[in-house]
């Protein structure tokens, strides 16, 4: 079974594309370290103060991805939250 994660970011403090890249690098870097996912940035556009995020895990049991992506959505929030972001929309597909 794979779990997809999806996030739509809105960066209030990104003045740059400089900006935005660091928020999301540290998002995705620390999404992988804390809990072995893939992460990418989905939608590459050009606006500052947007972006989405897809998080990837695959396993076994749906009841296992269930938990991780609840967890990772939460700390998602929290790394946002402190980098001057918020997650605006998120949703999990199974496949």
């Amino acid at each position: 079974m794979i779990a997809l994660l999806t996030l739509e970011l809105h960066i209030e403090a990104a003045q740059s594309l400089k900006d935005k890249r660091r928020v999301l690098r540290s998002l995705k870097d620390r999404l992988r370290a804390s809990f072995n996912v893939s992460v990418a940035e989905l939608d590459a556009s050009g606006l500052w103060n947007r972006a989405t995020v897809g998080v990837v895990a695959i396993s076994d049991s749906r009841d296992y991805l269930d938990g991780l992506m609840k967890n990772v959505e939460r700390q998602a929030n929290r790394i946002t939250n402190n980098a001057g972001a918020e997650v605006a929309d998120s949703f999990v597909e199974y496949l």
